[in-house]
């Protein structure tokens, strides 16, 4: 099959309403006689630079928490909205005693660190950089400066495996970099170098590297849980594309890469054999006995029906099993295959909805996401407003709770306000993607011509296993005036 794309980045002043009316305040939308690529300024560096400049204001955002809010007074933390684990954990978990993570027994209720093996390497060497002397509060100052400048690696990162991913579509990447939660949820905690693992191996597959696709997926998987998760809709997409060689070597390196990681840690010999370490054990232990927690859905039913709902885990459980078998009807009833970035959005909107516990940084896991499976910036900044709200939301019920009996903050009824926002904003992005994939013309991405530009070897590759009335559909990318028609391969007999 022959395509009649044409290779000419996307421009989205040309696309987008929103971002042709965003452009007004930097000169308006891009002309037609303009010379794109007559200087250095490549859209990928402009996009990193903004990425930094941002987060570099969300740094500035947590400045009344670094001069004190950390270290004095119960509440002034949450009052700013500038809270972040990384200071309290240099001290709570044994990086200012140079206790080795995993290894070493932690005073306190928390007897080792709860988390992946390469977040516990990236805080162990975050420490190794901060001065073992001096004051505790100038060591968990630096800590956080220490840590905050490795997580603006990061950023820069996904920043570029974004704007890079959909080769046609670079400005996308902008849509990461200016978003509003991502500046301010960055420095919380550890979570943005699985996001950059994630971008980087999406970006690997999109190139048709799924061997290196795989070894980047698990380094993310060992340093949070959710990338594991791509491998779902990997499975769905290669199976109606029968293109089980590649799903085998994405497979193989991300199972290889995470057994680098964790066997070294995992197990512990004595005299009597090999057993597992309870250190390295301790995430997955913490996350099962973990009780329903801040911002999930299971919380917000608790408080209002007064029910503890000690079986959470059975209920999220069963929803999160139901939900990915709605996923994969869903990719064999399309008219079209799905788009990698579609279902790679949907199966982890899917488990942060269902899960015990909704942390605000865990928006960042559907940034990038997002910003390829829906890269229209109506929906995207709708979306991020439903996020802010949670984020500031949280913070103003913590200083509810911790101001005793002053009770100044956001009372009980208006944080789970907060929690129903974000899952509103949530399922609403979940639908349009939805409708995309039900409705391809629809797809901003492909109603250019494109296939599925984060797909790799899937993209105009011709299905081989299809369902209902999608076996009969004719085998092009969606048609509409203006844009060339592509075909991208048939069903095989």
């Amino acid at each position: 099959m022959t395509s009649l794309r044409q290779d000419e980045p996307v421009r989205p002043t040309q696309r987008d309403e929103v971002a042709a009316a965003g452009s007004e305040l930097i000169g308006g939308p891009i002309g037609r006689r303009v010379l794109l690529g007559a200087n250095r300024m490549t859209p990928v560096r402009v996009i990193v630079l903004v990425a930094i400049g941002v987060f570099a204001l969300g740094m500035v955002q947590k400045l009344p928490c670094y001069n004190g809010g950390w270290f004095f007074g119960a509440t002034s933390q949450y009052v700013h909205a500038c809270y972040s684990d990384i200071p309290h954990l240099y001290t709570g978990r044994g990086f200012a005693d140079g206790l080795i993570p995993y290894f070493d027994r932690l005073p306190g209720d928390m007897q080792y660190l709860e988390y992946p093996v390469l977040t516990g390497v990236f805080m162990e060497v975050a420490s190794w950089m901060t001065p073992h002397s001096g004051a505790i509060q100038d060591r968990e100052q630096i800590y956080w400066l220490v840590n905050a400048g490795m997580l603006m690696v990061c950023a820069a990162v996904i920043a570029v495996c974004v704007a890079r991913t959909h080769r046609r579509r670079p400005w996308d990447g902008l849509l990461v970099a200016l978003a509003p939660a991502f500046a301010l949820t960055a420095t919380i905690n550890w979570d943005l170098l699985a996001v950059a693992l994630t971008a980087a191996g999406m970006l690997m597959w999109s190139r048709s590297r799924p061997l290196a696709s795989g070894v980047l997926i698990g380094l993310a998987t060992a340093a949070k849980l959710y990338p594991v998760l791509l491998l779902g809709p990997l499975l769905l997409l290669c199976w109606r594309a029968g293109a089980w060689r590649a799903y085998g070597r994405v497979v193989t390196g991300a199972v290889a890469s995470w057994l680098v990681v964790n066997l070294p840690v995992m197990i512990m010999h004595d005299a009597s054999g090999f057993h597992i370490r309870e250190g390295w054990a301790k995430f997955y232990t913490f996350s099962q006995e973990r009780p329903i927690d801040f911002g999930s859905v299971w919380l917000l039913i608790s408080q209002r029906t007064g029910d503890p709902l000690e079986n959470a885990n059975l209920y999220a459980t069963v929803l999160m099993i139901l939900g990915c078998g709605g996923i994969a009807l869903l990719t064999f009833y399309a008219p079209r295959r799905p788009r990698f970035a579609q279902l790679a959005f949907l199966v982890v909107a899917l488990f942060i909805l269902t899960n015990k516990v909704y942390s605000p940084q865990y928006v960042l896991w559907l940034v990038p996401l997002a910003a390829l499976a829906r890269p229209r910036w109506r929906d995207f900044l709708i979306w991020q407003a439903g996020e802010v709200m949670y984020f500031l939301g949280i913070w103003m019920y913590l200083a509810y709770t911790g101001s005793g009996d002053k009770h100044q903050g956001l009372p009980p009824e208006g944080y789970q306000l907060a929690i129903a926002l974000h899952l509103l904003a949530t399922l609403y992005l979940c639908a349009v993607v939805v409708r995309d994939i039900l409705m391809p013309e629809r797809d901003v991405v492909r109603r250019d011509g494109d296939d599925d530009p984060s797909g790799g070897v899937l993209d105009r590759s011709p299905d081989v296993v299809v369902l209902g009335r999608a076996y009969h559909a004719p085998r092009h990318a969606v048609h509409f005036e203006g844009a060339p028609r592509v075909r991208w391969g048939v069903v095989r007999d």
